[in-house]
């Protein structure tokens, strides 16, 4: 499928095709949940952790005699029934990422792009290239193109001064084609590729 090129003046500068197997692919939403869901556990630090029995500093003395108070018999404060013991069944340092394999990983990322493509939300951008790192002048250009919440995905090396000038914009991300990836695609209302991105992306999943 061929689409319309653009440049970040808002012109028309040609045509690009877009090959069916990775931008026409059919939109699974369940692999496309399970490649979220794999991305996410993959982010969490998994560091949140509290003291066990085991870990609480403490006496080793039992609380009060064994028989004769008329209460239950207890043999610890550390137990988790007492104030300042050990948590029961609480969260311990753990890794949280599981496995999912390169083809159906390489499969979501398809069906992201595709998604975005069917929904008329994917733009071929010609290139990032700016000539000065200022915001300001960034920001009126993406306004002008309607770019309020986009990914911009650039080629092997994202163009500095367009990295620099939209750190500072809110909803707007800028990745390198090796970068792209389908959380990031999803989260975000508008999809803007460079010729290049396109060129690699196209590579990397054919």
């Amino acid at each position: 499928m061929k689409t319309e090129v653009i440049s970040l003046d808002n012109r028309s500068v040609g045509e690009v095709e877009l090959d069916d197997a990775v931008f026409g692919a059919e939109v699974r939403r369940d692999i496309l949940a399970r490649m979220v869901n794999w991305q996410l556990a993959r982010r969490r630090t998994g560091n949140h952790k509290t003291k066990q029995r085991h870990e609480v500093a403490g006496t080793t003395a039992k609380p009060f005699r064994q028989k004769g108070t008329g209460r239950a018999r207890q043999g610890s404060k550390k137990a988790p029934q007492f104030r300042g013991g050990g948590t029961a069944f609480g969260p311990v340092v753990r890794d949280h990422s599981h496995d999912l394999t390169k083809k159906v990983r390489k499969m979501a990322l398809r069906c992201a792009l595709s998604a975005k493509q069917a929904e008329g939300k994917l733009v071929v951008l010609e290139s990032t290239a700016v000539d000065t790192p200022k915001t300001k002048a960034l920001a009126a250009r993406l306004g002008t193109l309607g770019w309020s919440n986009a990914l911009i995905v650039d080629g092997a090396q994202v163009d500095a001064n367009f990295a620099r000038a939209a750190a500072n914009l809110p909803n707007i991300d800028v990745l390198p084609s090796q970068g792209a990836n389908v959380y990031d695609i999803l989260r975000r209302d508008t999809l803007v590729l460079t010729k290049d991105a396109v060129a690699n992306l196209v590579e990397r999943l054919s």
